[in-house]
């Protein structure tokens, strides 16, 4: 069996093939198998390439006897069993830092659009209503910006900020003396960022630990109101303890380009979520909202395959 035999599940840019192929990996196309046959088949691959249609959990690790690495097309890893899969010595392979720059920036835009009332004062004008004091916008500059986790998003997010005149506090639990190259912002606990916040920016993976973290009774204890932007992962906010603050102003606003109910897959909201709560988001003009795009540009989507296809020629 060639030891460069890789199946690919998703569709993925082009590139990562073309850098593939040029070093002698033979590539499966598997876009349309079911999970069934990618257990049948894996045993016959070194390498499998995925986004997050299949969680690859312990049955399908246990299939793959001849891989080396599995290698996710962007940055979340919660669709993967890694502890299992180093246990199998597996390498466990991501492209986090191919949309980091894609995510920082549309975390700036949509807090951005949100201050100004773009979305709601673009409605406006088309329907010839022209409400000026009603459309009254809050500027960024002098708030106190908080950045919870300082990986690849939240770093890039960081750096967005230089040149807005604010003052800016990272808070990540894994790091210490980690600013260095960020002289403007502060190191900071999540007690300080509850005390000092105007605006709160989530950029941490989703683990058991953080599922659910950012939950009721950590959004009341603010000590004033404040803004929310999450463009991590869903289910790291409990959506409806979101919005009951919302209701009460002690939320002001929030961004959300990933929400609770989302499919697995992140291509769509799971019918079966289709709640109160969300119906509550999707009337709030208080509330932006895109679907799971923060990270999904044109030039990221290039990134992601050379970040991935860097990792993967690593392996060999």
């Amino acid at each position: 069996m060639n030891d460069k035999a890789v199946l690919v599940i998703d569709t993925v840019h082009p590139l990562l093939h073309q850098i593939l192929l040029e070093n002698n990996f033979i590539i499966t196309e598997a876009y349309d198998w079911d999970k069934a046959k990618i257990i049948d088949q894996l045993p016959s691959f070194n390498g499998i390439v995925i986004r997050s249609r299949i969680k690859i959990d312990k049955e399908m690790i246990d299939a793959g006897k001849a891989l080396k690495f599995i290698a996710r097309f962007g940055a979340g890893m919660e669709n993967i069993d890694v502890a299992y899969a180093k246990q199998k010595n597996i390498k466990c392979l991501h492209a986090a830092a191919g949309n980091k720059d894609a995510v920082a920036e549309h975390a700036i835009g949509m807090l951005l659009a949100l201050f100004n009332h773009l979305n709601r004062a673009d409605k406006q004008v088309r329907q010839y209503q022209w409400l000026r004091e009603a459309n009254r916008g809050e500027e960024l500059a002098g708030k106190t910006v908080a950045v919870i986790g300082y990986g690849n998003m939240g770093s890039a997010f960081v750096q967005r900020l230089q040149g807005f005149n604010v003052r800016v506090l990272v808070y990540d639990k894994y790091k210490q003396n980690f600013l260095s190259n960020h002289s403007w912002a502060e190191e900071s606990s999540l007690q300080r960022i509850q005390q000092e916040a105007d605006v709160v920016s989530l950029h941490i993976p989703l683990t058991p630990e953080t599922n659910g973290m950012i939950n009721g009774e950590w959004l009341g204890a603010f000590k004033k109101p404040f803004y929310l932007i999450n463009t991590a992962r869903g289910k790291i906010l409990r959506t409806a303890d979101a919005l009951a603050l919302l209701n009460q102003n002690i939320i002001l606003g929030m961004c959300l380009d990933v929400l609770e109910y989302e499919d697995t897959s992140f291509e769509h909201l799971n019918e079966q979520h289709q709640n109160e709560t969300i119906k509550a988001l999707f009337n709030s003009d208080k509330v932006i909202l895109t679907p799971h795009i923060a990270g999904w540009s044109h030039q990221s989507n290039v990134k992601l395959a050379q970040v991935l296809a860097d990792e993967v020629l690593a392996c060999y």
